[in-house]
């Protein structure tokens, strides 16, 4: 009897246990596990495996665009540098199958072109990717034989300076002998047609200036007639100025004699 009321009793005392655990809520996740760069990335690198990791993210915070699954994102094309441990993001990587390089860093519907350079034309090099420059060219035609200089773009950015694509302070401006700038298609044409017609020249403008102005070409008439008129050589102090000789024809007869004068 005494054996079976203590069976009897452990019963209800476990019966009672469970309900008493199982009525409290279970708490609740606190973060969310996203992938993020397991060292630093930089613009235009391939994400492989080997090249990211999961962080732990306060659910109360969470953000737009992550991703919870580290292979989701292999094979995708960084476009801007990440830090190690920073989430990636869907608008940091480029669109899926746009190749890895430069061609992962051109926008959908824009065109990459490259121009031949020097010291003079890359503004002293001064070209970086990233800065704004107009693109201005020199050029001869049938109706205009005289040179003509024109603006042909406005406002364009700077994709690559010669094999350099991410924009770094640490470099020194250096002359390069391409610079490739990122077009609309239609802007491609002009910039090719342009390049074949006369001399290419970069005008460096500053980045937050996004205006367009209006401006008209200027032949070699126009520089001529703006110039400012040439100015006599004033006399030196103390000089008197020296009078012009003249000469006086006399005509005697048949006789003809010259006599100068100063």
């Amino acid at each position: 009897m005494a054996l079976i009321l203590a069976l009897v009793v452990s019963g209800v005392f476990t019966y009672w246990l469970s309900r008493k655990v199982g009525a409290h809520p279970a708490v609740a996740a606190v973060s969310v596990g996203y992938a993020a760069a397991g060292r630093a990335l930089d613009a235009g690198e391939l994400l492989k495996p080997e090249s990211l990791r999961m962080v732990d993210w306060p659910v109360s915070v969470p953000l737009k665009g992550a991703f919870v699954k580290a292979d989701d994102l292999v094979g995708r094309v960084v476009l801007f540098p990440l830090a190690e441990g920073e989430p990636v993001l869907e608008r940091q990587l480029a669109e899926a199958g746009s190749g890895a390089g430069l061609t992962g860093k051109i926008p959908q519907g824009m065109r990459a072109i490259s121009l031949r350079s020097d010291e003079v034309v890359g503004v002293a090099g001064f070209l970086f990717p990233g800065t704004h420059v107009d693109v201005v060219v020199t050029y001869r035609s049938e109706k205009a034989p005289e040179p003509t200089t024109a603006t042909v773009l406005q406002d364009v950015v700077v994709l690559a300076a010669g094999h350099q694509i991410n924009p770094d302070p640490d470099v020194k401006q250096a002359s390069v002998d391409v610079v490739t700038l990122m077009l609309k298609p239609e802007d491609a044409n002009r910039a090719v047609l342009a390049s074949t017609q006369g001399t290419i020249h970069f005008v460096l403008r500053n980045g937050a200036d996004r205006g367009q102005t209006d401006m008209k070409p200027i032949g070699l008439s126009q520089l001529v007639s703006s110039a400012p008129d040439p100015v006599a050589p004033h006399p030196q102090a103390g000089t008197k100025p020296q009078a012009k000789p003249y000469a006086v024809e006399t005509v005697l007869g048949t006789k003809q004699s010259v006599t100068s004068f100063q």
